[in-house]
């Protein structure tokens, strides 16, 4: 099982442009022949509030149908990853023959069915199901308001639209309350009505959508807002920074025409008094150059995935946006190592092996390590969401005998091609003195201030992408979210580099670190936002699903952080190079 992963992992970009060419991405071709097999997949239960918490649909004492046997099955790596576990149901469904209301099997509840059943209805228990690749939902059963008892729904009926060969829309409709006492039978029972459509298929998906949520008027001024807040960012950033300069440019070109001893009587201050140590390679310049490499690599990886998002439609298929993030993120690890390695060899490092590693398992690391403990309780409680050991070693050879290699070679190739300094300044034998300066100007205070704007220019779209990711949302409006990761990374770079002016002016060489911090402090605040999300505007609850939120929203801020990190830095580190070559200091 784990080389069939490997394999598919390998084979998924033919499959990616492929699904950009035919609008279909899938193992089956969506296309019956009249009386053809339909398969109906039994995936998962569990609480409404918690919509991570799920269990195999069968852990329920539901029974199956009489088919036992069926022509096609296939499970994917990010399925699997997401907990997906498809079970067949039982049930015989072919393609275009309507099914009467049909009796397919009986339980006899005893009082742990009675317990397990009433339990379920209780916690608001829903199941999910597919056919032909389309989502449905049911609810296992209800509280009667008027009695208080417990029922349990026991007929599904479904209304199937087709249009030509291929199915285009779904509906359930669950019916037959039936009272949940010990001793009591209960005969399951389902229909199937088939009904034109003049669906198109490639349309079939937007009935799952909600237009009125993600197109809100909201969303469409936040975008604006966050357009304008650049606009004005950008613009008083080069009016401040072009007009200090021109001043100190001018300061500068008159102390140069002063002898040594005017010059040493003189008032000299600022960001030109550090030239001789601003290019000093900066503590823990292995891990800072692993960083850097590794935003990189999540920088492509988000473009690339929300390009394919926005062409391929990948949220109409199950489990591909998670497939295809795992080949990019796969694929591109020579990006990681060519500009993690190139930089660590203009910084000095020796040790590039070392930083190799650091560099190539510093996000699988974090990642697998969250998910193993995760996993951990998932295991305790029985859920679906615990990943099998197969696909662990799966996800393990994919490190060692993809990524690991391939970020081998873009260091190689970094360390060679662009590895040697070229910095416009000498650097001094002997670090200088940082002079004690207000409270404000420290580095820790600039990194925690560095992040509010940047969050700010986000916070809106956050709410939309958690509520997608938390709830029963489909995100589908990557248009805007391209939009607003091109806005947050202009916002990083202008008040980054204001951050760095700062700290220079206070001569305080420090900012390779402080630049990169003080734009990754981003995370700080989303993080932040994820505790008020959850308190206020979620009903989850229990040990797995806290596990699972916190967890998961720890490394989508942690990988946030790298990337507005790098895209700090490398915007301030252009800034850096271009004043200190602009002025005569040598």
């Amino acid at each position: 099982m784990a080389a069939a992963y490997i394999f598919e992992v390998l084979t998924l970009l033919t499959i990616l442009f492929s699904n950009c060419l035919r609008g279909a991405a899938d193992e089956h071709t969506h296309k019956y022949n009249d009386g053809e097999e339909v398969v109906l997949w039994m995936n998962t239960v569990g609480p409404y509030h918690n919509r991570q918490e799920t269990y195999a649909y069968f852990s329920l004492p539901f029974c199956r149908g009489s088919k036992t046997s069926i022509s096609h099955y296939h499970e994917t790596l990010s399925e699997a990853l997401q907990g997906v576990e498809l079970e067949f149901s039982g049930y015989e469904i072919d393609f275009n023959r309507d099914v009467p209301p049909t009796a397919f099997c009986m339980v006899h509840l005893n009082e742990d069915k009675v317990k397990a059943f009433t339990y379920a209805v209780i916690n608001e228990y829903w199941y999910q199901m597919y056919i032909d690749g389309l989502p449905i939902w049911g609810k296992v059963g209800e509280k009667d308001e008027n009695d208080g008892k417990y029922y349990i729904y026991s007929h599904k009926k479904f209304d199937i639209g087709r249009n030509g060969q291929q199915i285009v829309d779904i509906n359930l409709s669950t019916e037959k309350k039936e009272l949940l006492v010990a001793g009591a039978k209960i005969k399951f029972s389902y229909e199937v009505n088939w009904k034109p459509s003049v669906v198109e298929f490639k349309d079939r998906f937007d009935k799952y959508l909600d237009p009125k949520f993600f197109q809100h008027r909201i969303h469409w001024f936040s975008i604006f807002n966050s357009f304008m807040m650049v606009i004005f960012l950008v613009g008083l950033v080069s009016m401040i920074l072009m007009r200090t300069l021109r001043k100190d440019y001018a300061r500068y070109s008159k102390d140069e025409e002063m002898d040594d001893m005017e010059r040493d009587l003189g008032d000299e201050y600022g960001w030109k008094q550090v030239h001789g140590d601003v290019f000093r390679s900066p503590p823990h310049s292995l891990v800072f150059s692993a960083l850097i490499g590794a935003g990189y690599q999540l920088i492509s990886v988000v473009f690339c995935v929300i390009l394919f998002a926005i062409v391929g439609e990948l949220y109409t298929e199950r489990g591909s946006m998670l497939s295809t993030a795992i080949f990019v993120y796969a694929a591109t690890s020579p990006i990681n190592g060519y500009f993690g390695g190139s930089l660590y060899a203009r910084l000095g490092g020796r040790m590039w092996i070392r930083q190799m590693l650091t560099s190539a398992f510093m996000v699988p690391v974090f990642v697998c390590g969250t998910a193993f403990f995760i996993n951990f309780i998932a295991i305790g409680y029985h859920a679906s969401r615990a990943i099998p050991f197969g696909t662990m070693v799966a996800v393990t050879c994919i490190c060692f005998f993809v990524i690991l290699p391939l970020t081998l070679v873009g260091t190689v190739v970094g360390r060679n091609l662009d590895g040697q300094p070229d910095y416009p300044c000498r650097v001094n034998a002997v670090p200088r003195p940082i002079p004690e300066k207000k409270w404000f100007m420290e580095p820790v205070i600039i990194i925690l201030l560095g992040g509010v704007l940047p969050f700010g220019s986000i916070f809106i779209e956050m709410y939309f992408i958690f509520t997608s990711f938390w709830a029963y949302k489909i995100y589908y409006v990557y248009g805007f979210m391209l939009l607003v990761f091109t806005i947050l990374t202009i916002v990083t770079v202008c008040v980054t580099i204001v951050c760095t002016y700062f700290l220079l002016n206070a001569e305080d060489y420090r900012w390779q670190w402080t630049s990169f911090m003080s734009a990754a402090s981003t995370s700080i605040y989303v993080y932040a936002y994820s505790f008020y999300y959850f308190f206020f505007k979620t009903k989850m609850y229990g040990l797995f699903q806290t596990a699972f939120y916190f967890g998961y929203m720890a490394l989508f801020s942690g990988a946030l952080g790298i990337i507005c990190g790098t895209v700090g830095y490398v915007g301030t580190s252009f800034f850096v190079r271009k004043i200190y070559s602009n002025v005569k200091i040598d």
